[in-house]
Order: C-alpha cells, then sequence, then structure tokens
C-alpha cells in the first residue's frame, strides 16, 4: 500500500477529545484539536511511581504509569510543563526536570494518538495526589523487580493494565 494513493482523511465524527477517521478502507481514531499525550516515568527512592483509575472504555480500573493531555485546557502548554502539572496533580510527585524520551504510538492500526514519554528527574513529593475533583486515581510505589507480580495480583483482582507497562515485564 502506498500512502500518498490514500484519498485525504473524512472525518466522521468529532467530539471534544476524540475525532473518528476514515482514509480509503481504514477506519481510525485520533485526538481532536491537536491534544497530544504525555506520559511520565518517574521514581521515588528507587520505586516507580503507577497510578490507577477508572477507564470507561475497559470498564474497570487500570493501573498506568502517570499521564496527561498536552493541550486540553491550555492550547499553549508544552509536553514539558504538562508532564510535571500531571505529575504533581495524579501523584502528588514533583520533578527538578523532565527528559524527553520520544514520541510513541500504542495502537498504530487503529489509532492515530501519539504520546510522549518523559522521565522526571529530582522527584520529591509535595502532596498526596489523587487527581483533581472529576478523578479518582490511587497512587502505588513500586520496586521494579516487583513490578511483575504487582500487575498480575492487579489483573487478578479485575484490573486493566496499560500496555506502556509493558516496559517493566522483561518480554
Amino acid at each position: 500500500m502506498n500512502l500518498d494513493d490514500l484519498p485525504p482523511p473524512e472525518v466522521m465524527y468529532e467530539g471534544k477529545f476524540v475525532r473518528a477517521v476514515r482514509r480509503g478502507k481504514w477506519e481510525y481514531a485520533s485526538r481532536a484539536n491537536e491534544i497530544r499525550a504525555v506520559v511520565i516515568l518517574a521514581e521515588y527512592e528507587g520505586k516507580v511511581i503507577l497510578i490507577d483509575q477508572p477507564r470507561v472504555p475497559l470498564g474497570t480500573r487500570c493501573v498506568e504509569l502517570p499521564a496527561g493531555l498536552v493541550g486540553d485546557v491550555d492550547p499553549n502548554a508544552s509536553v514539558e510543563t504538562t508532564a510535571v502539572k500531571e505529575l504533581e496533580e495524579e501523584t502528588g510527585f514533583t520533578a527538578e526536570r523532565v527528559e524527553r524520551l520520544g514520541d510513541f504510538h500504542a495502537s498504530p492500526g487503529m489509532l492515530a494518538e501519539s504520546f510522549t514519554l518523559i522521565r522526571a528527574h529530582g522527584v520529591r513529593r509535595i502532596g498526596d495526589g489523587g487527581g483533581d475533583d472529576s478523578e479518582d486515581i490511587a497512587v502505588h510505589l513500586v520496586a521494579r523487580s516487583d513490578i511483575p507480580n504487582f500487575l498480575e495480583q492487579k489483573r487478578a483482582e479485575g484490573f486493566g493494565i496499560d500496555v506502556k507497562l509493558l516496559i517493566f515485564l522483561g518480554y
């Protein structure tokens, strides 16, 4: 397949955050309004900061790395400032500085969405976390070596597991 031979994208639906698109025989979803995602890899005292929260599409809670949307509130927000803001809001930790590790696509056959993976440096606790008034986030500090067992326990409890956590499973 030559991508240049496809017709231009046709927007079938667009909401506040999601857009459904058709291009030739392909149908896929993307973020609306140029909104991007940022995912934060942060460690505190030798433990990885993980969260879990309810995810409507899954119908259950999901274990994830902290993350957020860039540009959903402030169209001029940067990936870096959003990463620190989301880390503080979701987990109660902040970072002295952040480092971009790259842009990634989680499900490129269905989603045009990408996310920027950020590593947080100089992480320190500043609060309880848990998200804003519209969120219900639980924070977990898990040693890297314990992550596979932690995820299996959560899966057994009925939690979803975000694909990004594969980086800790050593496959």
